[in-house]
């Protein structure tokens, strides 16, 4: 069962592969690099290599967490409307994403109140997750 406690996700082959992987081999390179007599035109090239496949790895992920913060927004939007028949853009614009983000493991009980307290009170996104109640699992986070 997904709590506040356990909610952080890791995704294995990013974390703990490709990651790791790609520090390695960038370290092993400007290593190489600093330790040549005469730097050659290959190993300069594997620096860049290297560290491009890291940036690479790096945009894709945010790309991937904003196309979840978006998908997370409508969501939000289409329950608000749910529960109140109103727009949501009201609150949204007085709401930091991640304060919507954290709403969004609230479940539709608790979710209006919740969220008029975050408001008021500015509450952070932890504060959030740990006054939800009833939370209402994701387990297909990004």
């Amino acid at each position: 069962m997904q709590n506040y406690k356990n909610h952080i996700r890791f995704n294995p082959l990013h974390h703990f592969m490709l990651t790791p992987l790609l520090l390695v081999v960038f370290i092993w390179s400007v290593v190489d690099l600093v330790n040549s007599d005469n730097a050659s035109t290959q190993q300069i090239l594997l620096v860049l290599l290297a560290f491009g496949a890291i940036f690479m790895s790096l945009v894709a992920r945010l790309y991937g967490l904003k196309n979840q913060d978006r998908i997370i927004r409508l969501e939000m939007r289409q329950r608000y409307f749910e529960l109140t028949g109103e727009s949501f853009l009201t609150k949204e614009t007085e709401l930091r994403m991640s304060q919507i983000i954290a709403l969004r493991f609230a479940s539709n009980e608790e979710l209006l109140e919740l969220m008029d307290r975050a408001i008021k009170e500015k509450l952070s996104a932890k504060e959030i997750k740990q006054a939800i109640k009833n939370w209402q699992a994701d387990h297909m986070r990004v």
